[in-house]
C-alpha cells in the first residue's frame, strides 16, 4: 500500500497533464483498498489537495462510498459525497443510487433535505434516475413522515412492479390511511391471474404486520385480511426479508462477461486493437 502511495503521488506530479486515452488510474488504487479493507487510507487521499484532479472519476468516488456504505460509516460516505460535488467530478446513475441510499441510512431531516435537492438538480439537468435510487427516495421520504413528497416521488416510477415498489405501495397506503385499497391490492395479489408463469407479487412479513396493526380495530377489514395473509403464506407471497434488506440487497450482475467484451475491440488506453492474445486470456 506504501508503495501504491508513493506511485500516485510521483505520477499526479510528473503527468498531471497528461491522460492516457480514457483509462483512469483512480478506480484500480480504490478497488486495492476495497479488498484490503483500507477505506481510512481511500478516505485521505480522495481528500488530499494535491491529488487534485487523480480521482477525476465517478467510479473511484461510487468504490469508496459504497465501501464506507456497507462498514455502516454513512456520515462518512456522504462527507465523500459533497467531496465528490466539490471536485466537479460528474455523477453517475450509481453515484445517485448510493446518494439517496446513504440519505435514507442517515434518515434524518438535514440528509432528506439533501436528497431531494440531489434530486431536483437531477432532474433539471435531464438526468433520468434508476428505480432504485427513486425507492430509496420514496423510503427515506416516508421514514421522515413526508407522506405528500413520497406519493408524488412513487408516481413517478416507470414500471413500479418490482417487490421493493410493491412493499412501498402498501407503507404509502398505510400511511394514507387507504384501509379499504389496501385490503383490495392483497384481494388482487392473491385472486389475480394465477398462472406459473406470471410473476405474482410479494409482500415482506414485516409491512404484512403493519397493515394488521393498521385494521386491527376495524372488525370486519381484519377478518379479511386474515384471510388474505393465510392465502398469500400459501401461495408462497410472503418474504421474511424486510423492506430495509430488500431496499439494500444488491441483485447479481447476470450479464455475460462475453458479451462485455465484444463489445469493445480497441484499448481505451492506448486506442491500438485488442490482441488475439487478450481476447484468448
Amino acid at each position: 500500500m506504501e508503495l501504491a502511495k508513493n506511485v500516485i503521488y510521483r505520477y499526479h506530479a510528473e503527468n498531471r497533464n497528461i491522460t492516457l486515452g480514457e483509462y483512469k488510474f483512480g478506480p484500480l488504487f480504490m478497488r486495492l483498498c476495497y479488498e484490503l479493507d483500507l477505506e481510512e487510507s481511500a478516505v485521505e487521499l480522495i481528500r488530499d489537495q494535491h491529488l487534485r484532479g487523480f480521482f477525476s472519476d465517478s467510479t473511484s468516488f461510487n468504490i469508496l462510498m459504497d465501501m464506507l456504505f456497507i462498514k455502516g460509516k454513512y456520515k462518512s460516505a456522504l462527507e465523500i459525497l459533497i467531496e465528490m460535488e466539490n471536485q466537479d467530478v460528474k455523477f453517475s446513475k450509481d453515484t445517485y443510487v448510493l446518494a439517496f441510499a446513504i440519505c435514507y441510512k442517515l434518515n434524518s431531516p438535514e440528509s432528506f433535505r439533501i436528497c431531494t435537492t440531489l434530486r431536483e438538480e437531477a432532474q433539471i439537468k435531464g438526468v433520468i434516475l434508476s428505480r432504485k435510487a427513486s425507492c430509496f427516495a420514496v423510503a427515506l421520504a416516508l421514514n421522515q413522515n413526508q407522506l405528500a413528497k413520497a406519493v408524488s416521488i412513487f408516481s413517478q416510477i416507470m414500471k413500479p412492479e418490482s417487490i421493493i415498489c410493491t412493499n412501498l405501495n402498501i407503507m404509502i397506503h398505510i400511511e394514507s390511511n387507504m384501509l379499504k385499497t389496501l385490503i383490495e391490492i392483497l384481494t388482487d395479489a392473491t385472486e389475480g391471474n394465477l398462472s406459473r408463469f406470471v410473476k405474482k407479487p410479494v409482500f415482506s412479513e414485516e409491512v404484512l404486520v403493519k397493515v394488521r396493526e393498521k385494521v386491527k380495530d376495524v372488525p370486519a377489514l381484519l377478518v379479511n385480511f386474515d384471510k388474505l395473509y393465510r392465502k398469500l403464506h400459501m401461495n408462497g407471497q410472503v418474504t421474511t426479508y424486510t423492506l430495509d434488506a430488500l431496499l439494500c440487497h444488491t441483485p447479481r450482475d447476470r450479464r455475460s462477461h462475453m458479451v462485455l467484451l465484444n463489445k469493445r475491440t480497441v484499448s481505451r488506453r492506448t486506442f491500438q486493437p485488442l490482441s488475439q492474445s487478450l481476447w484468448a486470456e
